[in-house]
């Protein structure tokens, strides 16, 4: 089958599409799917450098969306043929602190979703719902489990609040926005492009303001409820200073940097409140699936390649060029 893998280089030099990569065969409890469509996230360049090039190559790609191929013993929710989407987040099913022992992501280290075809456990498998296209189904999942995590689970929203999504044009930052938007709180955004802040607004963010500037004077008197953060080193310090007293910042990622310096004093005198936050549970993801269908909530979609064209996908994401996801189609 076809199939971005990695193999033999550290890195994203070790990544390749191939024509004659073996075809799965689906085990007790699994379901197979043949692939329409499939999303790129940050998630696919971290992992390549995680993957040791001396171990079997594998493939990449965590979200996608498809027919059911072929189902294996005990499975009986699904019958081939049946349209569905992917929820990357294996072996946690229950709502809780955080992911239980053996929590995995599809991806890495089992093969994924850039291919023909792709093997999960059937509790990752959920119908497709009507109303999204096959490219909004294939780059859904993780970006939405994600945000929805971040802000219900994690930062407690409710409407009216005042929100700050700093670095707004990723996948993940696009659905912040619209499930912030639909709950009916007040967003405010940051970026460096003048495009991305215009869109951003177009979107029904109060506010975007320039990720150089002084956020706390250009939001004025407008103090934040709640931020969520992924930016990391070069925005977190800066994303506290827009907090109110006792306010909370939930954090998910660190693209610019794992390791950050705080003012413990004016943190503790702040009471401000920080919490970690990654993925969800097949619990969340089935209230995600409620808020987005009662709210007809799609994915900003960015651009769509053909699977073969990964190339032009991963620099466009490594350059940060994108506004919403990146999709890949495959048949």
């Amino acid at each position: 089958m076809r199939a971005v893998i990695h193999k033999d280089k550290k890195g994203y030099n070790g990544l390749t599409f191939v024509e004659d990569f073996r075809e799965p065969t689906p085990k007790e409890g699994e379901v197979k799917v043949k692939l329409k469509t499939a999303g790129l996230n940050h998630r696919d360049l971290f992992v390549l450098d995680r993957h040791n090039p001396d171990d079997p190559p594998f493939v990449i790609g965590s979200d996608g969306a498809g027919t059911v191929e072929q189902v294996g013993v005990g499975v009986t929710d699904f019958l081939p043929g049946e349209e569905v989407m992917i929820n990357p987040g294996l072996y946690w099913e229950r709502l809780s602190d955080a992911p239980p022992e053996g929590f995995e992501v599809l991806g890495f280290p089992n093969n994924g979703t850039f291919a023909d075809y792709v093997i999960i456990p059937a509790s990752a498998v959920v119908p497709k719902p009507d109303y999204l296209s096959w490219e909004e189904a294939g780059v859904f999942s993780l970006a939405a489990l994600t945000a929805y995590r971040a802000l219900f689970t994690r930062g407690k929203l409710k409407e009216g609040m005042n929100v700050f999504i700093p670095g707004i044009g990723s996948g993940v930052a696009t659905f912040l926005l619209q499930f912030a938007k639909a709950q009916g709180a007040n967003v405010y955004v940051s970026s460096r492009s003048e495009e991305k802040r215009r869109r951003a607004v177009e979107l029904g963010a109060v506010q975007a303001v320039d990720s150089e500037g002084d956020w706390s004077q250009e939001f004025g008197r407008a103090k934040m409820d709640l931020v969520i953060e992924c930016v990391g080193a070069a925005t977190f310090n800066k994303s506290l200073d827009t907090l109110r007293k006792g306010g909370t910042i939930v954090t998910f990622g660190s693209s610019t940097g794992d390791e950050i310096e705080i003012d413990l004093r004016k943190f503790f005198y702040g009471q401000f409140n920080m919490l970690g936050s990654t993925m969800g549970s097949g619990e969340e993801f089935s209230a995600m699936l409620d808020f987005i269908q009662t709210h007809r909530i799609k994915p900003i979609m960015d651009r769509v390649y053909p699977l073969h064209k990964y190339q032009d996908a991963f620099d466009r994401l490594q350059e940060a060029n994108q506004f919403g996801k990146i999709a890949f189609t495959i048949s």
